[in-house]
Parts: C-alpha cells; structure tokens; sequence
C-alpha cells in the first residue's frame, strides 16, 4: 500500500504542563508535580496534565489543567514541544498520543495550590525530583532547557519577581535556574545596569547583617525599543 493510499493517523492529543518556580529564599528551582491515583503508572508523580476536550483549543486546556491546581496571578506560559508516543502507551487510550507540552514560570509567594485528594499537587527541587511516569522527565529536562534559554535571551524573569527588588535577588533567581556558576556577580551586575532597563528607585533595603542594598524597578518603557534586539542578559 502506498503512502499517498494509508488511512489518516488517528490521535487522542493532550497538554502537559511544566510549571516551574523559583523559592529565591532557599534559592531553588522548583516544578509542580501531580501524584497519579489510576493506571498506569499510579503512585507515580508526573506533569499536570489533561485531554483536551472536543472543541477545546490546545491553549485552553493548558490553561484549564493550570486552573485544576494552582492559583496565581502573575503567570508566563508558552507551547513546550510535541511529543509522540505509540499506541497504547499514554493515558487511558488505546490510540496513538499526542503531547503538546507547554512550560510555565509562576512567582512563588503568589502561588496557592489547589489541595485534592484524588491527585496531591507538590512543589519538587528540580534537582531531586522522583521518578516520573510517562516520558515526563524528558519532557521535564526540555523545558528546563527552554527556560534557560528564555532567561539568558528574555526579560522572562522581570514578569515573575516582585515589582521591586535588589541586584542580588536578581541574582539569585538567575542562579536558581541557570546554576550557582552561571557568572560572577559582579558581570552580572554590570551586564544588567547597561541595558538601561532597570529603574533605580532610590530606596534601599536592609537584610541581614549587609549594607543596604539599592531596590530596582523593571522599566518597560525603556525596555520596549530593545524587545527585537537579540540581547543577552547573563
């Protein structure tokens, strides 16, 4: 049988999300994980995910799943990939899978978990995740790939951390994500002050036993000429 001649593929598409957070205070990065109750793989944690219904956009399911489990107000989120699995392998159907991930990045202290007792939600130290079912920690590691890269090219990080803060928060929600040697501070800090779009607020903040530290603002205006420049932030 020719190809041209071969029925049309038959496919039950769904959405998993990749929801990652970033706890500046212990300085982790964190993904949301859900414990599978059914078969297969129940016991197991995994990626928020769902079917998508019929009538329903790829988007809205995303954001449907998202609603099911956390609340929160300052949210980016954007497609992932496509993953294909064969038959048989995925969910609860015996037809071939379609997984178009899509990858979050939400402000920790605005996040609320939504609590179930048919599917624990939790956030997991991307370095010490468990185990999950599916192919999720695939799915898992691309989107931490993404979300680097969307760190390093973005101003991504500006839409998740509190409207005002320091140099070294900065820093260290950089260092969360990219790794504790991703760059000396000092570059860092000189890299960011050029671009010209952080706002100096003239207040200062005390934290422990340090000097005050300046707080800085976001400046969108000034960043709005330079949303098509290839710049690097890091």
């Amino acid at each position: 049988m020719s190809a041209s001649s071969s029925p049309l593929a038959e496919f039950v598409v769904g959405v998993d999300n990749v929801i990652f957070s970033v706890d500046t205070d212990q300085n982790r990065l964190l993904v949301l994980l859900v414990r599978r109750q059914q078969f297969p793989f129940a016991g197991y944690w995994s990626l928020p995910g769902t079917l998508v219904r019929q009538g329903e956009s790829l988007e809205a399911a995303a954001y449907r799943t998202l609603a099911e489990k956390i609340r929160v107000n300052n949210l980016y989120l954007e497609q992932l990939y496509t993953f294909d699995e064969p038959a048989g392998e995925r969910r609860e159907t015996p037809r071939r899978y379609l997984s178009v991930s899509y990858f979050a990045l939400v402000r920790f202290a605005d996040a609320e978990l939504i609590a179930a007792a048919e599917s624990p939600v939790q956030w997991f130290a991307l370095n010490a995740c468990p185990d999950l079912a599916f192919d999720h920690s695939k799915i898992l590691a691309y989107g931490h790939r993404r979300l680097c890269n969307k760190l390093e090219y973005s101003p991504v990080a500006f839409d998740v951390l509190p409207e005002y803060f320091t140099l070294n928060d900065l820093y260290q929600f950089y260092s969360a994500v990219l790794g504790a040697n991703f760059a000396d501070y000092s570059n860092f800090r000189s890299r960011l002050l050029k671009l010209g779009i952080l706002q100096d607020t003239q207040q200062k903040v005390i934290r422990g036993a340090g000097r005050p530290a300046t707080l800085y603002r976001f400046n969108r205006e000034a960043f709005a000429p330079l949303k098509d420049k290839p710049l690097v932030f890091v």
